[in-house]
């Protein structure tokens, strides 16, 4: 059995001690079934980015003897192998499934959701909650879209 495994780091800061575990794990089973070890760099947390850290996270790789067959940094044919780069690929599908009624366009600011974590005790953004905050489900559809809202479409 051939196995493709990936190592999804976020380029957030220095290669952490689990991280590496993480990677490790998935090199020697890639190995042992002759597989392949991937190198995805999940970086769509852009508030969290810091500059260099993909870097560091390719080299500290290389250092470990522990060389990706493919991903960022190392070529190969299923990329791009950078979540950012894959964002026209992910909106297209996030169109069809809200076409379908399958997914939904959520419209909350970053400080109606703090709110709601001050508000309510282990907030969570779910199937329960997301009825009482601003989303396609609960406006009225004769209502227009946001101006804003179509500038950050996907």
């Amino acid at each position: 059995m051939s196995v493709r495994v990936r190592f999804a780091p976020s380029p957030t800061g220095a290669l952490h001690i689990g991280g590496v575990r993480t990677a490790l794990y998935n090199y020697l089973l890639a190995r042992k079934t002759g597989g392949q070890f991937i190198l995805r760099i999940e970086d769509t947390d852009q508030n969290r980015y810091v500059p260099g850290a993909e870097d560091y996270i390719i080299e500290t790789l290389k250092w470990l003897g522990m060389i990706p067959d493919e991903g960022v940094g190392f070529g190969g044919d299923k990329g791009p192998y950078r979540q950012s780069d894959r964002k026209a690929i992910y909106g297209e599908y996030a169109h069809q499934l809200v076409a379908l009624g399958k997914a939904y366009y959520a419209f909350d600011t970053p400080e109606a959701l703090d709110a709601q974590r001050t508000a309510v005790e282990n907030f969570t953004y779910n199937h329960s909650t997301r009825d009482g905050l601003h989303n396609s489900l609960t406006l009225s559809k004769r209502k227009p879209m946001p101006c804003w809202h179509r500038a950050r479409r996907m």
